[in-house]
C-alpha cells in the first residue's frame, strides 16, 4: 500500500524543490555569466518561487541569455586618423574596426529595396550568403527562392540561413527549387530541436545578403526589411510597411562576410566554412582621397557585450544637438531611458519616431511608461499613421545606425541583432533626410497619463512579456 503524504510531507517536498530550482537558477547564471537585467533576474526568481515545476523546465529551455563561449571577430585595424567616439565605442565593445566602403545607396521606398534586392543576387558571379528572419510563404518570399535557384543553377554557390522561429512565423515558402539547384539551406536554431541547450529563446533576427565576399564585386544588401511581401510591395488591401534597407560595396562587405560565416558555423551548416581573416588595410596613398568608413555592430548571445544597447547609451550620453530615433517597438531598458532623458534634459534635440499601431500590440502597451517618461523630460514623440518597422539613430553628424535592431529588451539583450554604424559625415545626413522624410507623414504625440488599470496592465505586460 502506498504511503500517503501528509500536508507536512508535501510542504517539505516542495520546499525542497523550490530550493533546488533556484540553486539551479544561481549556478547556471554564474557558470555562463549570464548578466541579466535586474529585474528580469527578479521575475525569475519570483517565477520559481511561485511556481517551481513551471519554472524550472522554462528556465531550462528559454533562460540562456549568452553563450557559454561568446565569440570575437577578427577586425580590420583603424585607419590612421585618430577614430571618433562612436569608433573608439565600439573597438571597446570588440567590433571590428572601421573599413571603407562605397557607393551606399539608401532605399527610399519598398520599389527601391526590392529592385537593389534583385540586383544584388542577380549580378553575383561567386557566391551568394542570405541570412533572413523571415522569407514569407507568398509571391515575394517564392520570388526570392526562385532567384536563388536561377543563381546556384548558373554555378553561384548560394547559401541560405533562416532562423527557426522565423520559419515558422513566416510559413517558408517551398525551398526544394532551391535544394535541387544545389543550394545550401540551414535552419538556425530550430525551435524545437535541443530545447535543454536554453537556446530555444535565442532568435537570429539578422538580415543581410552579401555577395562576393573577397571578390572585386563584393555586395552587400542589408536593413531591417524581412524578405516577405509587407515589406516591399505589401497585398491588395494591405498597403506594404515603411522600413529601412541599403546596399553598398567595398572592403566593409568582408565584416559582414565574416559575421555570416561565423553564424553558419554556429547553426550547423553544411558545408562547414572557414573564417574570413579580416586583415589590415593600406593606408590611403598621399593625395588619394580617402574612402567613407562604417562597421558592423554584431549583438547577441555571440557576443560578449550587449554591444548595441552599450552603443545606444553611449550615444545618449555623448550627443550634443541630436539624436534620432526609429523604431517599431519602444520597450527601453532602465539604463537607456535614463541616458535618453538625461540628453533631452540638457538640450539635445530628441525625437523617437513610432508607428501609431504596430503589429504587435503588447508592445503598443508596454512603451507606454517609457514614453511618458521620456515625454516629460523635453523628448518629442512622433507617430506614423502606417506601420513603421525601420530601425534608425542618428546621432548628431557623428553616427548612423541602421539595421536590424529594434529598442526592446528582446533585441537588445536576447536576439542576434546587426547594426551598420556609418562614421562619414555625408552617409549621416543621408540617413538624416531618411528619417525627415519619414517624420513629415507623422503627428506629435503627448502621452496622456495612465489610470490605475492602465498602468497595472503596462507593468504586468512588461514583466510577463519583455523581461523573461
Amino acid at each position: 500500500m502506498l504511503p500517503v503524504l501528509t500536508l507536512a510531507h508535501w510542504l517539505s517536498l516542495h520546499g525542497l524543490v523550490t530550493a533546488i530550482a533556484l540553486l539551479i537558477y544561481v549556478i547556471t547564471a554564474h557558470v555562463l555569466g549570464q548578466r541579466r537585467q535586474p529585474a528580469a533576474a527578479v521575475a525569475w526568481v519570483l517565477f520559481i518561487l511561485l511556481l517551481p515545476y513551471v519554472a524550472l523546465p522554462a528556465f531550462l529551455i528559454f533562460g540562456s541569455r549568452k553563450r557559454a563561449r561568446a565569440v570575437r571577430l577578427g577586425g580590420l585595424h583603424p585607419a590612421a586618423q585618430a577614430p571618433s567616439w562612436a569608433e573608439q565605442t565600439a573597438l571597446a565593445l570588440r567590433q571590428p574596426a572601421a573599413a571603407p566602403y562605397d557607393d551606399l545607396a539608401i532605399h527610399q521606398d519598398g520599389q527601391a529595396a526590392r529592385g537593389a534586392l534583385w540586383e544584388v543576387i542577380d549580378q553575383a558571379q561567386h557566391s551568394i550568403e542570405l541570412c533572413t528572419f523571415i522569407i514569407g510563404r507568398d509571391g515575394f518570399g517564392q520570388a526570392v527562392v526562385e532567384r536563388l535557384a536561377a543563381r546556384a543553377r548558373a554555378g553561384v554557390t548560394v547559401r541560405l540561413m533562416v532562423d527557426g522561429l522565423g520559419a515558422l512565423m513566416g510559413g517558408r515558402p517551398e525551398l526544394g527549387a532551391l535544394k535541387a539547384a544545389g543550394g545550401h539551406l540551414v535552419q538556425f536554431v530550430p525551435p524545437l530541436h535541443s530545447p535543454l541547450r536554453g537556446r530555444t529563446n535565442l532568435r537570429n533576427h539578422r538580415k543581410l545578403l552579401i555577395a562576393d565576399a573577397g571578390h572585386p564585386t563584393q555586395r552587400l544588401w542589408c536593413g531591417g526589411r524581412n524578405l516577405a511581401s509587407e515589406y516591399f510591395d505589401g497585398e491588395p488591401g494591405k498597403p506594404a510597411w515603411h522600413d529601412l534597407s541599403f546596399d553598398l560595396r567595398g572592403p566593409l562587405v568582408l565584416q559582414a562576410g565574416a559575421l555570416f560565416r561565423h553564424d553558419w558555423r554556429f547553426a550547423g551548416g553544411q558545408p562547414r566554412l572557414p573564417a574570413i581573416p579580416l586583415k589590415a588595410l593600406p593606408p590611403p596613398l598621399p593625395g588619394e582621397q580617402p574612402l567613407p568608413r562604417a562597421q558592423l555592430i554584431a549583438s547577441g548571445p555571440d557576443q560578449v557585450d550587449d554591444t548595441v544597447q552599450s552603443m545606444l547609451v553611449t550615444a545618449a550620453y555623448r550627443a550634443r544637438e541630436r539624436l534620432l530615433m526609429v523604431t517599431p517597438y519602444f520597450v527601453p531598458d532602465a539604463a537607456l531611458l535614463g541616458a535618453l532623458c538625461l540628453a533631452a534634459r540638457r538640450g539635445v534635440v530628441v525625437d523617437l519616431l513610432l508607428p501609431a499601431r504596430s503589429n504587435h500590440g503588447m508592445s503598443d502597451i508596454a512603451r507606454g511608461r517609457a514614453l511618458r517618461t521620456l515625454a516629460a523630460a523635453g523628448a518629442r514623440i512622433w507617430l506614423t499613421p502606417h506601420m513603421l518597422h525601420a530601425k534608425l539613430v542618428v546621432v548628431d553628424e557623428t553616427l548612423a545606425l541602421a539595421g536590424s535592431a529594434n529598442i526592446d529588451s528582446r533585441s537588445l539583450f536576447l536576439n542576434y541583432e546587426l547594426m551598420v554604424a556609418f562614421h562619414d559625415a555625408a552617409a549621416v545626413q543621408a540617413f538624416a533626410q531618411w528619417f525627415e522624410q519619414e517624420r513629415a507623414q507623422a503627428r506629435r504625440s503627448q502621452p496622456a497619463r495612465a489610470g490605475l488599470l492602465r498602468d497595472v496592465g503596462e507593468g504586468l505586460v512588461l514583466w510577463v512579456g519583455f523581461q523573461l
